[in-house]
This record gives structure tokens, sequence and C-alpha cells, in this order.
């Protein structure tokens, strides 16, 4: 953990972009973490998080909309996956643009999902807009409020370092658990 803050503090705003491109939010809670310890800067870090985050939507919502052939093999690989953003989607209107941000496993899914459709690209583009500004705000300035629990947290972790692989394990092995229950056939 501590390899990635000095990766940060050293390349920062270009990781956090590159790492927001593809809807990450861990780059951002360590950017606001750095921001909390003084090594970057809050607002441009949710400002790059921002920008990027929604390029990278706008970018997989295009790629879906005019180039399906080069989609369609990466599609093969989820389409349990695919099929569970449709549902979400249907399920849950234009909402599910806000919602996807905060859904490992899906968010990439979703645009690319919506991109397959006739969803109109102009409304697209406000709700993304509008729900990366949401999601790098809320996740920006969570952290960096947060800054001394988490920067104490990763202190206690580095040297408790037996507890880390347990936690990754149930954080990981949690989210096996609801991508199988939620793709799985009825």
């Amino acid at each position: 953990m501590s390899d990635i803050f000095t990766s940060l503090s050293t390349y920062g705003y270009l990781i956090l972009f590159l790492y927001s491109f593809g809807g990450g939010f861990f780059a951002l809670v360590a950017a606001g973490i750095l921001s909390y310890a003084g090594k970057m800067d809050i607002t441009i870090s949710i400002t790059v998080a921002f920008i990027a985050n929604f390029i990278g939507d706008s970018v997989l919502f295009y790629i879906a909309r005019y180039n399906k052939a080069l989609v369609m093999p990466y599609i093969k690989k989820h389409r349990r996956k695919l099929a569970l953003s449709s549902i979400m989607m249907k399920r849950y209107g234009d909402k599910i643009i806000f919602i996807q941000k905060f859904i490992y496993g899906i968010k990439t899914l979703i645009p690319i999902t919506i991109g397959l459709t006739r969803y109109d690209f102009k409304k697209f583009t406000i709700y993304n807009l509008i729900s990366a500004l949401i999601w790098a705000l809320l996740f920006g300035i969570g952290s960096y409020k947060s800054g001394k629990y988490l920067l104490g947290m990763a202190v206690f972790l580095k040297d408790h370092l037996w507890i880390t692989p347990i936690l990754l394990f149930v954080l990981l092995g949690g989210l096996w658990y609801y991508l199988e229950k939620a793709t799985k056939k009825r």
C-alpha cells in the first residue's frame, strides 16, 4: 500500500487520470489521502478524476454504439454480467448511469450495454457528466476528510501484515459471491 502512495505522490495526477479513466476509485481515494497529507491538491485530484471518469464512460458508450465489432469479443466473455447490466438498466432506467459508478464488476459493462441500445447519446452524456461529478466529489472529499483515519489504518495494516490477505480474501470473496449470485441461471 505504501508503494501505491509513493507512486501517486511521484506521478500523482497522471496515474489518477489513467486509473479513473477505467472507472476505478482506489486512486482517487489514495489521492484524497495524499491531499490530506499535503502531497497532492484535493481540488486538482477531484477535477482530474472527474474528467477521466466522464471521458472513460463516454468512450465506452461511443465504441459500443459505433464500433460493435470491437466490443463483441469482450462481451462474449461476460455474457452473464451483460445480462445483469441489461436487467439493471430495465429496472432502474436512467438512474443506472449513476448507480454503475459504485458497483465494481459491472461499471464498465453498463456504458457498453447502454451504447448497444438506442439510448440517446446527449441524454447519456448529461447523466454521465452529473454522475461522474458526484462520484469524484463523494470519493475525493470523503477520502480527504477521512485522511487521518485511513492513514492510521494503513499504518496498522503495515504493522500487522497478516491481516491484509485476510481482508482481501473476504472482500474479493464477497464480490465474487455477489456476482455469482446475481448472474446465476434461474
